[in-house]
Order: structure tokens, then sequence, then C-alpha cells
């Protein structure tokens, strides 16, 4: 690392985990740069969703590291997760927003959770944030009087009301109209310049999510397949990654679900198996 580049806020070192016996991430290393939009990307199943899990210490890995500004989230007791996740905000995939709530409620919501501060103040930073996302006007609707691409702006909304360093996006443009999309993405962008933030978008709109990226990961078989800027990825000879950008149907991501034969599945009854 070079002298003058400050510590990844994020790093995984040597993450294995799983479910059962199903290994989901093997030996995966990687790094988070503070202050840029980094694209976490792969074929689904790959492990992308478990990793914001990971850092927001919802599972822990069985082995390896997951550091969040040096410290190890895995060794964290209670009250230091806690204090962590306030430094977090994430926006759930299709927004996840309190139905019985308003829009300006559900945005002051974690203000009112992690703060002391006067009503007449949350108010205050609750309508900044819906201005920072163009919503100001809708702040007394409710979240089933409005659209879809409008509740995922509620959400990064309220995913930055606290002024969070790291902010973490799971599928942020999943079922958006074209112009949605656009919004969406340019968001995204201006928001980490303007606020500083460090980003992790994990989505599968490859043209969108390029554009706004600074830097993409993507993992395959466990780990991290490539890396680099979108256009060094893009460039990317390796087989799984380039199914993945070209998005071809055959490739090292089969069609078929590992499983039994179809011997073993279609044997007449009684016929011993072997």
């Amino acid at each position: 690392m070079d002298a003058c580049t400050p510590p990844p806020l994020v790093e995984l070192r040597h993450v294995s985990f799983g479910y059962g016996d199903r290994v989901i991430l093997r030996d995966l290393s990687l790094q988070v740069p503070r202050g840029k939009v980094t694209a976490l990307m792969g074929a689904s199943g790959g492990g992308k969703t478990t990793v914001l899990r990971l850092i927001g210490g919802q599972q822990r890995a069985r082995q390896g590291q997951v550091l969040f500004d040096g410290q190890d989230v895995g060794r964290m007791d209670a009250t230091s997760l806690y204090a962590a996740r306030r430094r977090m905000g994430m926006l759930f995939q299709f927004g996840a927003l309190f139905t019985d709530l308003s829009v300006l409620e559900n945005v002051a919501f974690p203000l009112r959770e992690h703060t002391d501060l006067p009503d007449r103040l949350v108010r205050d930073v609750a309508l900044m944030k819906l201005q920072a996302v163009g919503l100001r006007g809708a702040r007394d609707l409710m979240p089933s009087e409005i659209s879809g691409g409008m509740a995922r702006r509620v959400a990064l909304a309220r995913a930055i009301a606290l002024d969070p360093e790291l902010v973490m996006y799971d599928e942020p443009f999943a079922g958006l109209d074209p112009i949605s999309l656009g919004t969406a993405a340019q968001l995204i962008r201006q928001l980490g310049d303007t606020m500083g933030l460090t980003s992790i978008v994990v989505s599968h709109d490859l043209d969108e999510t390029f554009r706004i990226a600074d830097h993409v990961v993507i993992l395959g078989q466990g780990g991290v397949a490539a890396q680099g800027t979108p256009d060094a990825v893009r460039a990317s000879t390796d087989p799984l990654v380039r199914q993945f950008v070209q998005a071809l149907p055959t490739g090292p991501v089969p069609f078929h679900y590992p499983g039994p034969s179809m011997d073993e599945d279609f044997a007449p009854q009684g016929r011993s198996r072997r």
C-alpha cells in the first residue's frame, strides 16, 4: 500500500463461511477503499449478500477476519458492534420501509432510535435527507402511496440519516424502470462524492454499476475471480468473469444445480442403487 493511501475502511482477510456443509466463501480476501464506490458482483449464490452480512455482524466468519476501520467485527462484543453499526448505513433490497410510518417518519426513525436530538431537530435533519434525494415534497405520504423507485430513494435517505461512513446497497436497482434506475445510480454516486462516503454496491446491473463504480470485485467459486477498475474487469480473460460480463449461458457457472445423477433419481423402485 502506498504511504499516502489511507488504509481501507473494510477488509476481509482469508475469510471462510458456509451454511452447514455448503461452502459459500473460501479463503476470501478483499479490500474496500475509503471514499470510493466499490461494486461487489458475481453470479447468484456467489456470496455477495453474505459479505454484507459479515461486515454488519449479522453473520460471523468461520475463519479469517472481517475488519471495519481496523477492528475485527467477528470479535466485537454487543456494545462495540452496536457502535460500529451506527457508522454504517444499509439500503435493503426493495427498500424495506415501515409501512405504517410516513415517508418523513421512516427517515426520522434511526435518528429517534440512536440519538437524543429534540423532535424539531429530528424533523429538520430528516427533511434535509429527503431533500438530498429529491423527495422532501413527499414527506407526508405513506409507503403505499409512492412508487417503487421513490421508495428506494426514501430508503436511501434513511440509510444516510446518521451520516454514516459506510453505506451498503443490496441490489439497489432491482425492479426499477430505466428512469428510476438512472436516478438511483446518480444518487449513489453524488451522495458518495458529496458526503465522502465509502459505498459497497451489490448489483447484477452491469452497465449502470460499472458506470458509477471506482472499483469492481467479481466473486466466483468462493473467492475473488477478478478485481480492479471497471475497464480492467471488462478486459479480464478469466472464463468465469467473461461468462458474467458477457452474459453467456454456458461456462464455469453451470446451468444445472449439483445433484444426484439421472440414473439415481429415475431408477425403478426396488432396483438397487450403486
